[in-house]
């Protein structure tokens, strides 16, 4: 059933007349060579697809390298140039074991995932090139949990698994038919079907428009994940009873693990801003909120952050301001037998780095705003310039002049948060664009390298720690606009000693900005880890 207020939210659907550039006629399909019925017109067909385990140590063979993707359609278009498929044979789910015979099909691929590394929320999702925005955005991704038998934290001291629900938060549009809508059109004449972020008004929480959850009274244990285009939350547990309940009206929560796993400590907040691609594993106590006879004991997901992020249009309070609510039943829930320990996991000091590798992140400007932003002002197809040592470590300096912030990630591994810092960003951006003029770079430019204005003659007050429960691994982390962002990154397992395969062989990797309209649009670069000298 549609309510009043999707009703509300929606828009009309794209039927023919078609989008501008598009007169109607037949259309050459490139797969068939044969002229095709308008009213099947789909410039992305049949679609390209690769999946990419986020967060998760595998081989660059089966990290969903966005050149590797494949189609269920046939001839010369039916493969990205960086395809493979790691296992040769399907396994039988029978024996267990390689059935050679169950061949992997050219429209396929098996890909291995390890799962060696320390128990933690990981999620998958499409990562084709130029089409991940739209990918996702139509379902394409799930979460990937990692459980261990001798997780203690777990066994002892977190909720039984009925207890437990993962989240994944997303903004949709629907059309009149209540189909997902995505534009079409685009706000540059150069790049007339790319628009800067893709903003939902409708929010949807595990496929669920604006759902409710009843829970008992006690702990719950939430894994949160931020599946969106683009957008950021700042969340807290808003109690619209609050008064009349006798209680605060925001319920504290507990964060208890990030990105790559358990924090070193629980750390108690109000609210916890979210970007595309962060995951969060914090504990609510719903046993706090108690039953007043003819008051509804309920609490709202809030969300307040703007979009863009931080500095664009504040959430509406009626629509993408409310994720989800939770009703709380006079039900006794699961509660602790003992309080969590003040260690949660030990995350070791990383080495000294042995590079210090300065990056910017570049906004180019088109006839009607942005049209397209850069990592370190090359586009996703001139040379590979980051190539790091298997098994070093190095930290990452990212300079951001631009005017959003955007949550970097960085494939294969985990990483440590150093420090953020203002700095003078207008003055840097005229100075890094006297020094690179013929910038951005892309294949086949004579000149491939780009020169950044040393970071430091720019900096602003002092350096920032990282908040209490941003000193745990992280894969993606939100680098601020007008800060420096430094990261340690170690090119090794979060456990250390070796990956259990080699990472110098198979396509490379990628780093990227995980709003995926802009990871479409040229901001991800491919690196490669090589062998360290012997």
């Amino acid at each position: 059933m549609i309510t009043a207020m999707q009703q509300a939210m929606m828009v009309p659907s794209l039927a023919p007349p078609y989008p501008p550039g598009y007169n109607g006629a037949p259309y050459l399909n490139p797969l068939t060579g044969v002229l095709t019925n308008p009213d099947s017109w789909n410039a992305q067909s049949p679609v390209p697809i690769i999946p990419h385990l986020h967060g998760g140590e595998v081989q660059s063979t089966s990290d969903g390298h966005p050149e590797a993707w494949f189609t269920p359609g046939g001839g010369v278009f039916q493969h990205g140039n960086a395809y493979n498929t790691e296992l040769t044979y399907w396994i039988n789910t029978t024996t267990g074991l390689l059935d050679p015979n169950i061949p992997i099909q050219t429209n396929e691929v098996a890909f291995r995932y390890p799962n060696e590394q320390p128990p933690t929320t990981l999620w998958y999702h499409d990562h084709a090139l130029g089409i991940t925005r739209i990918n996702v955005m139509s379902g394409l991704a799930g979460f990937y949990l990692l459980r261990d038998p001798a997780d203690t934290i777990a066994s002892t001291y977190l909720p039984p698994i009925q207890y437990e629900m993962p989240l994944v938060v997303q903004d949709r549009t629907f059309d009149i038919n209540g189909q997902f809508y995505f534009p079409s059109v685009g706000i540059n004449p150069d790049h007339p079907y790319w628009l800067p972020e893709f903003f939902g008004n409708t929010i949807m929480v595990n496929g669920l428009v604006w759902p409710n959850m009843n829970v008992k009274q006690g702990v719950y244990r939430l894994r949160l994940l931020d599946g969106s285009n683009a957008r950021f939350y700042t969340i807290s547990f808003w109690i619209p009873n609050a008064k009349q309940l006798g209680i605060k009206n925001k319920l504290p929560f507990t964060i208890i693990g990030s990105d790559g796993g358990y924090l070193p400590a629980p750390v108690t907040v109000t609210e916890l801003t979210i970007a595309p691609g962060e995951r969060w594993d914090i504990l609510v106590d719903f046993s706090t909120v108690p039953i007043v006879p003819g008051v509804v004991s309920n609490i709202i997901l809030q969300n307040t952050a703007k979009a863009p992020f931080p500095k664009g249009a504040a959430a509406d309070p009626q629509t993408t301001g409310q994720l989800m609510q939770f009703t709380v039943l006079g039900t006794p829930g699961w509660k602790p037998t003992q309080p969590l320990p003040p260690t949660l996991n030990t995350i070791p000091t990383l080495p000294a780095p042995v590079r210090q590798k300065q990056l910017t992140l570049i906004e180019i400007m088109g006839m009607g705003g942005p049209l397209e932003i850069l990592l370190d002002g090359k586009k996703w197809a001139a040379d590979i310039s980051e190539k790091v040592t298997l098994g070093s470590t190095e930290e990452w300096i990212i300079v951001n002049p631009t005017a959003d912030a955007h949550p970097i990630h960085l494939h294969l591994v985990q990483f440590q948060l150093v420090s953020r810092q203002a700095f003078s960003s207008s003055q840097y951006l005229a100075d890094w664009w006297m020094l690179n003029p013929t910038a951005p770079i892309k294949m086949g430019d004579p000149v491939q390298t780009i020169t950044n204005p040393p970071y430091t003659n720019y900096l602003q007050g002092k350096p920032v720690a990282p908040l209490p429960y941003e000193k745990g691994w992280k894969d993606t982390i939100q680098v601020f606009p007008g800060q420096v962002t430094i990261i340690r990154v170690r090119w090794a397992p979060i456990g250390g000693g070796s990956y259990p395969f080699d990472a110098t062989v198979g396509p490379g990797y990628v780093w990227h900005c995980h709003i995926l309209d802009h990871e479409d649009n040229e901001m991800m670069r491919p690196y490669l880890v090589v062998p360290a000298a012997p």
